[in-house]
């Protein structure tokens, strides 16, 4: 048998160097007993969206990107290697039933809490639709939760032009019982991006709504800490939800929705650090990334690098 000098059969030709550990090598496939830090779990589900997307092709996509990066913060001169990633896997949605797939992933998230493997979990997404179940799930687990929703739009659009879909699942949850709309922050709401009738429906249920020009005027940290310490009065536990629409195109061109006059990257990592140092932060969601609309992956590279600033807190 010849020996190969420099081939690995059944490996990628990746360079290695002894020192460095890249996030990607800390997942950890389930198994059954396995215990972590971070639940990590894909809900590729797009069939939903309002505008054409291949949202679903997301969560494999920015696992990918994890690679890019290291888990040594020199910033805080720590190294996170020891931080386990538990994997569970892609949602295997039905093909054409849509309430199939939005009960799958509904299921599929209340089977992975209710395995109590993990002290905190991200959800990959697909199209913001895959917050309704999954945040449901969350109040089941939890008991009451509230929502901090990074988003250019309410996502509380009527169910009557379509049924559910990426534009409902906040107002889903509100007509549903599984989330006040007091325990409903929205942060980074764009002009000239939603209708008055939504406007109005946010007032009335009492949602705390903070636009691009309360960002500029207060700055987003303040805003986040403020109602971080509001909403910890009143819920079990937080749950973020990061429309990575509420990012300035320049900085995500790969949303569906993509518009100028959104916040920067650093805004987007820094307001999540802040949120994700808070005791009662237990989950978060990245939603509305198209990769077939991306360049160079830069909107999946920022999603993965909110990962480590939800992760490595």
């Amino acid at each position: 048998m010849v020996k190969f000098s420099y081939l690995q059969p059944g490996k990628q030709a990746v360079f290695k160097d002894r020192f460095v550990t890249k996030v990607n090598e800390c997942l950890i496939p389930y198994s059954e007993g396995a215990k972590g830090d971070i639940g990590l779990i894909g809900l590729p589900f797009s069939k939903t969206s309002i505008s054409l997307s291949q949202a679903s092709d997301a969560p494999k996509t920015i696992r990918a990107n994890l690679s890019s990066f290291s888990t040594f913060s020199g910033e805080k001169e720590k190294d996170y290697k020891n931080i386990s990633i538990i994997d569970f896997g892609d949602v295997q949605t039905h093909p054409t039933d849509l309430e199939e797939s939005i009960e799958r992933l509904h299921v599929s998230v209340r089977e992975m809490l209710e395995n109590n493997a993990c002290q905190r979990y991200i959800m990959l997404g697909g199209d913001h639709g895959v917050s309704f179940p999954s945040i449901r799930a969350f109040k089941e687990h939890y008991g009451e939760v509230g929502v901090i929703q990074w988003d250019a739009h309410h996502d509380v659009r009527n169910l009557y032009d379509g049924g559910r879909t990426n534009g409902t699942p906040f107002r889903s949850l509100i007509e549903g019982g599984h989330l006040k709309g007091g325990n409903l922050v929205q942060v980074g709401i764009r002009d000239y991006a939603n209708a008055k009738e939504y406007h109005d429906y946010t007032k009335e249920k009492g949602i705390s709504v903070y636009t691009m020009e309360d960002i500029e005027n207060t700055g987003i940290i303040p805003i986040i800490k403020k109602e971080l310490e509001r909403l910890s009065e009143l819920v079990d536990v937080i749950y973020l939800s990061v429309d990575m629409d509420v990012v300035d195109q320049a900085f995500a061109p790969g949303c569906p929705a993509i518009g100028p006059g959104g916040i920067t990257s650093r805004e987007l990592l820094a307001s999540i650090s802040a949120a994700a140092s808070h005791e009662k932060v237990k989950a978060m969601d990245i939603v509305e990334i198209d990769p077939s609309k991306d360049f160079r992956d830069l909107t999946s590279r920022l999603a993965a690098a909110s990962m480590l600033r939800f992760m490595y807190n």
